[in-house]
């Protein structure tokens, strides 16, 4: 099956789920991610949730990062060249909607992509090799690829892996980890 068509099929299924199933399958996926040896580091980025595109409620997993005292780091998208610019979410961060509907900072203290040691991944769907798939316009391959070698990339997914290999690029940059609401999966 193609990107485009994984897409598809991913966006059914999430628009599917009921607000209920959306928060017990995002506490379970927090409660996985606990199983993970990923809490020694001490710069984390995550995305927050888009409610209008049904995704994974990450604020159960911003507890557990504020909660472990970890240094928490956002992004904002930059739809002219499909990067992004991260910050530093501490209390006086000011969030606002884009024009997608994505959460974003308006300004903060800024954090290069090197400093980042675990990124929490957002997708549609992924396979069982580790290859994801995104909305499409590479923001977090872009991202990913100035990260050093070694940082952490954790899928986050409401679904399964899809059993079929997903079509990749060379650009495409492949998870380490996928957390589901029922397992971890590594790569």
């Amino acid at each position: 099956m193609k990107k485009s068509e994984l897409r598809k099929k991913h966006k059914t299924l999430r628009q599917k789920l009921s607000e209920t199933q959306i928060e017990n399958y995002s506490l379970g996926i927090a409660n996985e991610l606990l199983k993970l040896d990923v809490w020694n580091k001490s710069f984390y980025h995550i995305f927050l949730t888009i409610e209008e595109q049904k995704e994974i409620n990450t604020d159960y997993i911003l507890n557990i990062l504020s909660g472990k005292d970890k240094n928490i780091v956002i992004s904002k998208s930059n739809f002219e060249d499909y990067s992004m610019t991260h910050y530093l979410l501490t209390d006086n961060t000011t969030i606002k909607k884009n024009d997608y509907n994505i959460p974003e900072p308006i300004d903060g203290i800024a954090i290069a992509s090197e400093q980042i040691e675990v990124v929490f991944v957002p997708l549609l769907g992924f396979d069982k090799t580790g290859n994801r798939i995104g909305y499409g316009k590479g923001f977090y391959d872009r991202f990913l690829a100035n990260c050093k070698p070694e940082t952490i990339k954790i899928g986050l997914s409401f679904f399964e892996a899809e059993q079929d290999i997903i079509e990749s690029s060379e650009d495409d940059i492949k998870l380490d980890y996928c957390v589901t609401p029922y397992r971890m999966l590594q790569f």
